[in-house]
């Protein structure tokens, strides 16, 4: 039901309330800080903290365009201004009081008009009081409670107010580019690092997915470009026996997986709602129904398009109908293969090796296949175009790809566009291509095998990767988890129905690191980086968390992959490893935290190995922050490779050597780390057991040598005054410094008037503490 008019006219007049209202002292505007919403640029990590942002100027503006068909919505989203102000903003700060002020008036004067519905007086579900209390409360070691925080205007910040670490500022890696990976320290919990949330994987967060995705707009299907182009109808019987009659190395038939899809659309987000099998295709062609070549090209899309969301991912079925499209994708191409029959030994795939195998060029290692990838975007042999068209498909800069994988068909390679290009190669003239960023998989990674992860999370890698449009299988998309936990991809980014992954970290296959990424917008082509907003999102109700699983290689259902089970590489200080860079110094583990039977000390002692550890806020999710020892050796490691200095811990419970009994080490709460300042560099607390001791001391007062030796002068006449004051007036006359004699001499005033003016030098300390003394030491002789 819409709002009516008096509804409206009762929502603007408490608006009205709301900028006009003023301190009891002074007319300041207590609403100007609540006018527009925080300035993205400035203060990106509000937009981490808070989940639905809200400001006056936009409440107002959808009322006057009836946005809302419920009052209480206007209520809710004017509350969420003045929530996430209180929320977000350091208790007792101006722009705290302001909000606790404003939403007190909100909540009197909605009261005071019976046209409109009763309010809420608690946060309400959108808020962040209620969206992090909600998820800590899910957690089995809830966190310490948040250092306070303040938010900042556009153009005039609080003084008072502090700004603390979000989740993201709070990580204390360095934002890396692809080819330099920063190592998470010896030792780590990789679940910290890399594992997802538990608690939000329940029915009521898939409902609200669900839900989300179902208002989503539709994908329109497959567009006019990049056909195939006209050729002898005969041919297009060939290309469909060549499909139903293709077998693997053991003799098994794949279409089976195309003949096992329903000849009915069964699933509602496909492109097309008509009726389309491999059957039907034959028959059609059979029957010569087809009156080009691009309509049979189109059924044939169609088709894959249905057996590939029919089958799990992953599985064999689906990974025969992966293989099926990339070899009709090559029996299409200026250069098919062979055949029949058809044999390839990358599975029709144009690169030799897929991710978890490939090595880049000149690579040394032993193992894997060398001169696949490269750690750089080459710009060789080839024109740079804005997009290139294949199969209905328009791809372009920043587009995320599904590629033929050729050690696992069922497992297609995830990449990101970086550049579109046509070839100049002389033999390959004018065919385009993509150069794609590899993501890998949990399955194509080694790890510990305690490691969680979060449902369909990739990595990003440093590999680069050409490949030629026939093996693009599909677009896809793939969303950083600050985006990803709050909402679904905007069109044409996504569409509901599409492959949809996560990514929250980066992967150093040379040295098996995982590092948490800071920066999302160096993960992402420079073209994009540019641009206001990349991939817009549709947001959910609330902060939707996907669930965790475990090590691929691990249990019942355990697969095989290019990875396995193991933990990170050392390499040698100066070392070179691939890519670029050496090995990095690594600090050794304490020998009292490999105590037996002491887990709970191992925690705590390795907490210490740097300064003061930061506590961890209670509405950031643990998997968001790093544990403590993360925290400590991460800094030092960082600290160590930037400045090259040498890694001997310093600590207090180094010197003390291996303790009997384990310390008890106890973190600094928030009420006590707020008054202090932070490292700029590691965003540490600068904590000090006692005063440095290098400090620069002030020098003391310095005078002119001319004043000096006017004071000592000075000084020696008045003694000599005592004993014969003839002569001293004598020496005043020959050593007078002043302005005043010279006075006298030419008309001024007299000599005697000018000693006067003069008066006397005052003792110093020096001379009195000797007249002090000689007077006591008078005293006792007498």
């Amino acid at each position: 039901m819409a709002i009516t008019s008096a509804q409206k006219s009762a929502i603007e007049d408490i608006i009205n309330v709301l900028l006009a209202a003023t301190p009891s002292r002074g007319k300041r505007q207590l609403a100007g800080m609540f006018l527009e919403l925080v300035d993205r640029s400035d203060w990106p990590q509000y937009y981490e903290i808070i989940p639905e942002p809200r400001c006056i100027n936009g409440v107002r503006a959808n009322v006057e365009k009836n946005r809302y068909k419920d009052p209480l919505n206007a209520y809710t989203d004017l509350s969420l201004v003045f929530w996430n102000a209180l929320f977000y903003n350091e208790p007792g700060s101006q722009i705290a009081t302001d909000a606790e002020t404003l939403k007190n008036i909100l909540v009197t004067e909605w009261q005071k008009r019976s046209v409109l519905p009763s309010p809420r007086l608690s946060p309400p579900p959108a808020s962040p009081q209620k969206v992090h209390k909600a998820f800590a409360s899910t957690q089995p070691h809830p966190a310490q409670p948040a250092a306070a925080v303040a938010k900042s205007t556009q153009s005039d910040p609080s003084a008072n107010s502090k700004l603390a670490p979000s989740h993201l500022a709070s990580s204390p890696e360095m934002d890396v580019d692809v080819n330099d990976m920063s190592p998470e320290p010896e030792g780590q919990s990789e679940e910290a690092g890399m594992g997802s949330v538990a608690g939000d994987g329940d029915g009521d967060s898939e409902t609200i997915i669900r839900q989300l995705e179902q208002s989503l707009p539709r994908w329109d299907g497959f567009g006019d470009s990049g056909w195939m182009s006209e050729i002898n109808k005969d041919r297009l019987l060939d290309l469909v026996v060549a499909i139903k009659s293709h077998k693997d190395i053991v003799g098994n038939r794949l279409a089976v997986a195309l003949e096992a899809v329903p000849e009915e659309p069964a699933y509602p987000l496909l492109s097309y709602q008509s009726h389309l099998s491999l059957k039907i295709v034959e028959g059609r062609v059979r029957s010569g129904n087809y009156e080009s070549a691009k309509a049979f090209d189109l059924d044939m899309a169609r088709l894959f398009e249905k057996a590939r969301r029919w089958h799990e991912p992953c599985t064999e079925p689906y990974g025969h109908v992966l293989l099926l499209q990339r070899l009709y994708q090559a029996l299409t191409s200026s250069s098919p293969p062979s055949g029949p029959p058809y044999a390839s030994t990358t599975n029709f795939a144009s690169v030799r090796a897929g991710p978890g195998t490939a090595r880049p060029l000149h690579s040394a290692d032993a193992e894997g296949v060398p001169g696949v990838t490269t750690f750089r975007v080459s710009n060789k042999d080839r024109t740079f175009v804005e997009e290139v068209h294949y199969k209905g498909w328009s791809i372009r800069l920043a587009d995320w790809l599904h590629l033929s994988n050729p050690d696992d068909p069922s497992r297609p390679i995830v990449g990101q566009v970086f550049k579109c290009w046509l070839s100049e190669d002389p033999a390959k003239k004018g065919q385009p291509g993509v150069t794609v960023c590899w993501y890998y998989r949990p399955e194509q990674t080694f790890h510990p095998a305690h490691t969680l992860f979060m449902e369909k999370e990739v990595f990003k890698t440093s590999h680069f990767a050409d490949h030629p449009v026939e093996d693009v299988i599909e677009k896809i998309a793939c969303q950083f988890t600050a985006r990803h936990i709050r909402g679904r991809p905007r069109p044409p980014f996504w569409y509901p129905g599409w492959p949809l992954y996560v990514c929250h970290s980066r992967y150093n296959d040379r040295e098996r690191l995982f590092v948490k990424i800071k920066n999302w917008s160096s993960c992402i082509p420079e073209e994009v980086r540019k641009k206001e907003e990349f991939m817009p999102i549709y947001a959910s109700e609330r902060l939707v968390y996907p669930p965790k699983v475990g090590s691929p290689f691990v249990g019942k259902n355990a697969v095989k992959g290019p990875g396995g089970i193991g933990d990170p590489v050392e390499k040698a200080e100066g070392e070179k490893i691939e890519g670029g860079g050496t090995g990095r110094k690594r600090t050794k583990r304490n020998n009292t935290a490999t105590v037996e039977g002491s887990s709970s000390s191992t925690a705590a002692i390795a907490a210490t190995s740097s300064s003061v550890a930061l506590t961890k806020p209670a509405a950031v999710p643990p998997y968001y922050s790093q544990t403590q020892q993360q925290v400590a050796q991460t800094q030092k490691t960082q600290g160590t490779a930037a400045t090259g200095a040498d890694a001997k811990d310093r600590t207090m419970l180094t010197a003390a050597g291996n303790l009997s009994v384990p310390p008890v080490v106890d973190k600094l709460p928030p009420e006590t780390t707020k008054y202090f300042d932070r490292s700029p560099e590691t965003n540490e607390v600068l904590w000090f057991g006692a005063p440095p001791l290098n400090v620069v001391r002030p020098p003391a007062v310095k005078h002119s040598l001319t004043y000096l030796h006017f004071l000592a002068r000075k000084r020696k006449e008045m003694d000599k005054s005592e004993s014969n004051p003839g002569a001293a007036d004598a020496a005043d006359e020959a050593m007078d410094v002043d302005d005043s004699g010279a006075e006298g001499s030419h008309g001024g005033p007299d000599r005697t008037t000018a000693k006067r003016l003069r008066g006397t030098v005052p003792p110093t300390v020096t001379e009195m503490m000797k007249a002090a003394l000689d007077a006591v030491t008078g005293q006792s002789e007498r």
